[in-house]
Order: C-alpha cells, then sequence, then structure tokens
C-alpha cells in the first residue's frame, strides 16, 4: 500500500483509508460484528493504515469496535475520530438533525469516553464533525490545542468547514486535515477549499468518495433501501434522481472497460489524481469490496484520462440535493 502524508504535518496514512461508520451505523442492513473485525483485520493485513469513525456512529458502538479490532496493532495505525454532537439530545429519526455541541468542557468530555472505546491513550486525529455557530471556532481550536498538549491528541481536524473557519481555527492550532464530502458528483470544494488547504499546507481526506455508494453503479432506479437507510432520507438517491444521473455511472465505466478496472476504482483513481494530500475514505462492509477499492492505489490514470474524464462530466448536470434541508444547514459553514 502506498503512503501519503496529510499536508505538511508529518502525520503519514496509507493512500487510502477505511471509513468505518456503515459497520454500525446509517446503511442497513447492519452487518454482524464479528464479519466487522475481522474486515478490520483484513485491512490491516493489506496495509490500510488510516481508519475513520466518531462518536455518533452508532452511537458510540463505531468507536467500540475499532477499539477492539485495532488494540493489538495500535502502534501500527492510525485512528481519527469526532466530537461536535450533542449525541444524548439528538433524536436519531430520518430527516432530523443532530445537535451540536463544541463548548470546551463538552469536547473534553467526548475525548475522555472516546479514548475509553477505543482502548487507547491518544486520539491521532480528532476532527470536529460539524461547525458549531454557538461556539466560536477558536475557542474550539484551543482546547484541541489544549488537548494535544496534554498528550490526549495527536493532530487537529475540521469537516465540512469553510474557507474562512479553516483560517482562523489553523491561526490557534495548526490544522493536520479537512474530512468534507468529495466526488465526480459532488465537486463543491474545487473552487475554494481545496485552493485553501494546498496554500496553508493542509490534508484533504474525502468521505463518501463512492456518492454512498451510487458511483459503483449497484444503485440505479430499481435499487431499494431497508427502512432506515440514511440514503432513502436523500434527495439525490430518489429512484428519479438515481435514474438522470446514470450518465455520471457510464462515463465511470466506459473509463472503466478501457483502464481493465471497476467504475469504483476509476472514482478513486480520479480523487487520487487531484492533489497529492488527498486521502480518500471509502467505506464497505464486505471484503471482496475493500480489495477491489485498494487496487485503485495502484492504477494510474494518465493527464489524457484525467482530461477526457473533465471534460465529459462537465456536460453532466447533477440531479438531486446533496441533503435534506434539515441537514444541509450544517455544512460548508
Amino acid at each position: 500500500m502506498h503512503t501519503r502524508e496529510l499536508g505538511r504535518s508529518g502525520l503519514e496514512v496509507s493512500a487510502l483509508g477505511l471509513g468505518c461508520m456503515g459497520m454500525t451505523h446509517a446503511y442497513y442492513p447492519i452487518p454482524d460484528r464479528r464479519e466487522m473485525l475481522a474486515l478490520l483485520h483484513a485491512a490491516v493485513e493489506r496495509g490500510v493504515t488510516f481508519f475513520d469513525t466518531a462518536e455518533i456512529y452508532g452511537p458510540y458502538t463505531n468507536e467500540e469496535l475499532l477499539g477492539e479490532a485495532l488494540a493489538p496493532v495500535r502502534d501500527r495505525v492510525v485512528i481519527a475520530t469526532k466530537f461536535g454532537f450533542d449525541v444524548e439530545a439528538t433524536r436519531f429519526t430520518a430527516g432530523s438533525a443532530p445537535v451540536m455541541n463544541s463548548r470546551p468542557e463538552h469536547i473534553r468530555q467526548v475525548v475522555d469516553a472516546s479514548l475509553g472505546r477505543l482502548k487507547t491513550d491518544y486520539i491521532d486525529l480528532l476532527y470536529q464533525h460539524r461547525v458549531d455557530p454557538a461556539v466560536p471556532i477558536e475557542d474550539v481550536a484551543g482546547t484541541v490545542r489544549d488537548l494535544i498538549r496534554e498528550g490526549k491528541v495527536r493532530h487537529f481536524g475540521l469537516s465540512e468547514a469553510g474557507a474562512q473557519i479553516i483560517r482562523r481555527a489553523h491561526a490557534v492550532q495548526p490544522v493536520t486535515a479537512l474530512q468534507s464530502e468529495y466526488s465526480l458528483w459532488m465537486r463543491e470544494v474545487e473552487a475554494e477549499i481545496l485552493p485553501t488547504l494546498e496554500e496553508l499546507g493542509i490534508g484533504f481526506v474525502p468521505f463518501s468518495p463512492l456518492g454512498r455508494g451510487y458511483l459503483t453503479g449497484k444503485l440505479d432506479a430499481n435499487a431499494s433501501f431497508q427502512a432506515g437507510d440514511f440514503r432513502a432520507t436523500l434527495p439525490r438517491f430518489t429512484p428519479e434522481a438515481r435514474r438522470a444521473n446514470l450518465a455520471l455511472v457510464e462515463l465511470l465505466s466506459s473509463t472503466a472497460r478501457r483502464k481493465h478496472a471497476t467504475p469504483a476504482q476509476i472514482a478513486l483513481a480520479w480523487l487520487l489524481a487531484q492533489q497529492p494530500g488527498i486521502v480518500p475514505i471509502p467505506g464497505t462492509t464486505k471484503l471482496t469490496r475493500l480489495e477491489e477499492n485498494l487496487g485503485a492505489a495502484d492504477l494510474a490514470l494518465t493527464p489524457e484520462d484525467l482530461r477526457d474524464i473533465d471534460a465529459a462530466a462537465a456536460q453532466i448536470t447533477v440531479v438531486g440535493a446533496r441533503y435534506p434541508a434539515s441537514l444541509q444547514a450544517a455544512v460548508n459553514r
């Protein structure tokens, strides 16, 4: 597995990480815990060193899963987790917006609890999960700075933050990485966010790099979601939107046929080619998909391939909002 440095932070991770949310949360059916422990072990064996979780995934059970699986190899892996929500006050129902809480005292409580669930005495990368408009970002960054000085945290990250928030936070405590959605069907970060990260030497960790599964070509208009599946609440996943967006899947599929690859591998290789500090974190619950995704790290897209993909993608209008209004307000602040 190739490695990459997140920005200019000195934090080196596998070129592809593993997003673990779907192992306990959001996508249904929730898989068997023993199978997920085996999958995490398999990821380590195949060279993955970067694992992404959060207290709200489950809630709590995702961190517990990673804690059990990764404790024996703790010195070989980088664990990223997140704070920023009041889990106890959040209603986990379709379309409900989570309750935010990034007050300094709450951040400390979350970190201590996460350390226990993760069976470790330090968190490699601690993200603010969403920007909290009620708490100045300087207070958030200052609290994480203090946690770093105390040895409980090693690196500071933000998720779905706007350029000005990133700059203000970075001035208090250097930001190692920003995590936001980025893929061929969600490119809003290209205009302002990516240039800001490059200027400041901050790494970028795209979540949902396969469009929550859509870009693999496995979710056409006839696919159905089980009750509770997060995607059923998203405007971009209505049958009409999935049917309208098939042109993007066909673009990936045609490129994949030429490169003797899969659409998922092309989508990931395209991301890896955008900047050297980009580390996607595709999620999966299946070993075959894990191995398929990891194959993208060895797939070289030529400058001509990238020009062809971009030219074709520019002619495609993606249909459907990224989030319902109740959740959209919390992103890109």
